[in-house]
Parts: structure tokens; C-alpha cells; sequence
């Protein structure tokens, strides 16, 4: 009867042993999980929300500083260079183009596809007028010139300058979010080193309870040898 209650028990302690390690494995796959998670967020945070918000601004530099050179070129016979305003508003073009093919690149929500799309042909639209406005001057019509950059020309850039507001908003939102999915990655983390500590402490008190029963069984077979 002691052997096969010996027998029972360690058979109890191999199965809570063997659930304890299962649960250990289980709980190191979670935490590696949401530390990758947590990896993710953090990369996703650099690569898809900061580097992008700065290639907004520098859009919105580019743009407001090619109206700017339009403007001045219109207003202002004395600068009324024709080829140089070309070329200054090409190398803006160029940077303008470089700048929307690096944020294509990067990861886009629905609604920030949607926005990036619009702005793409509001900056489209807008060049086009550019050189609606830049063909008006070299014939010598100023003035409809003029009505083109004040009207339609302020109408489209308006619009461009709102999708890169809308970009802005939704780069905030979206990096929020990813904060706190990380905030919950930590947390889930620090609950499985807990459990983890919980776990190695049960472990401890099983291993302690085997050597107790051996010790118990053994004291008992050699008082029965001695009888």
C-alpha cells in the first residue's frame, strides 16, 4: 500500500512537473511575442510615422517656397527671369517627387492612402497650373497670369496644403496607437515574468516535496529492515 502511494504521488508530481514545463514554454512564446510586438511598434513608429511627418514638412516647405518664387516672378518686372525661375522650380519639383516616392514607400493606413492619393494630384493639378501661370508671363499676359496664381492656382494650393494637414493628423493618430499597443506589450510582458517567477517558485516547492517524500520512504524501509 506505502509503495503504490509512493507511486501515486510521484506520478501526480510527474504530471504537475510536466504542466509546469508546458506552461513555462507557452509563457516564454507569449513574452517573445509581445517583445516583438513591442520591436515592431518601435520600428514602425521611426520608419512609418517620424521619417514620413519630416518629409511632410519638407513638402510643405517645398511647395509654399515654389508659390513664393511664382509670386515674386509675377509681381516684381525687375525678377522676371523666366529661365532661372524654371530651374529653381524644377529642382523643387524634383525634390517634391523624391520625397512623395519615399513616403509611397513607407506603410499606409486606408484612410492615409486615401489622403496621400489626393494629395499626389492636388501637387500634380498644381504643377500643371504652374505652368499655365509660367506660359501667361513669357507671352507677356501678366495680368491673367496673375488671376491664375490668385485663383485657381490659391483654390488647388489650399487643397494640397489640407492633405498635408490630413497626413499630419493621421501620422499623430496612427503613432498613438502604436504607443500604446507597446504600452500593452510591456505590460503583458511584465505579467509573464511574473507568472514565470510564480511558476519557478511552484517548481521549488515540488522538487522540495519529492526529496521530503523520498526521505519519509526511506526512513520507513529502514525501520522495517530493522524489525
Amino acid at each position: 500500500m506505502k509503495w503504490s502511494f509512493v507511486i501515486q504521488q510521484k506520478v501526480k508530481a510527474a504530471l504537475l512537473l510536466g504542466g509546469v514545463m508546458v506552461m513555462i514554454v507557452l509563457i516564454n512564446a507569449l513574452s517573445n511575442y509581445n517583445i516583438n510586438g513591442i520591436a515592431r511598434s518601435f520600428t514602425s513608429i521611426y520608419q512609418d510615422r517620424l521619417m514620413p511627418a519630416i518629409d511632410i514638412i519638407h513638402l510643405t516647405e517645398s511647395l509654399y517656397t515654389k508659390r513664393l518664387l511664382l509670386e515674386k516672378h509675377l509681381l516684381t518686372e525687375a525678377q522676371r527671369d523666366q529661365v532661372s525661375l524654371q530651374e529653381k522650380l524644377e529642382k523643387h519639383d524634383e525634390k517634391i517627387d523624391s520625397l512623395l516616392g519615399a513616403y509611397e514607400k513607407t506603410y499606409l493606413v486606408e484612410q492615409e492612402s486615401r489622403s496621400f492619393t489626393a494629395l499626389k494630384n492636388r501637387v500634380t493639378e498644381y504643377a500643371l497650373l504652374e505652368k499655365s501661370i509660367l506660359n501667361f508671363s513669357n507671352a507677356g499676359f501678366i495680368n491673367e497670369g496673375i488671376g491664375l496664381f490668385e485663383g485657381k492656382g490659391g483654390e488647388v494650393f489650399q487643397h494640397t496644403i489640407l492633405r498635408l494637414n490630413e497626413l499630419t493628423a493621421i501620422q499623430l493618430r496612427v503613432g498613438e496607437e502604436l504607443t500604446e499597443a507597446s504600452s500593452t506589450d510591456v505590460s503583458l510582458v511584465r505579467l509573464y515574468s511574473t507568472l514565470l517567477i510564480l511558476t519557478a517558485l511552484l517548481v521549488g516547492g515540488l522538487v522540495l516535496h519529492l526529496i521530503f517524500s523520498s526521505k519519509i520512504v526511506n526512513t520507513e524501509r529502514k525501520g522495517f529492515n530493522l524489525n
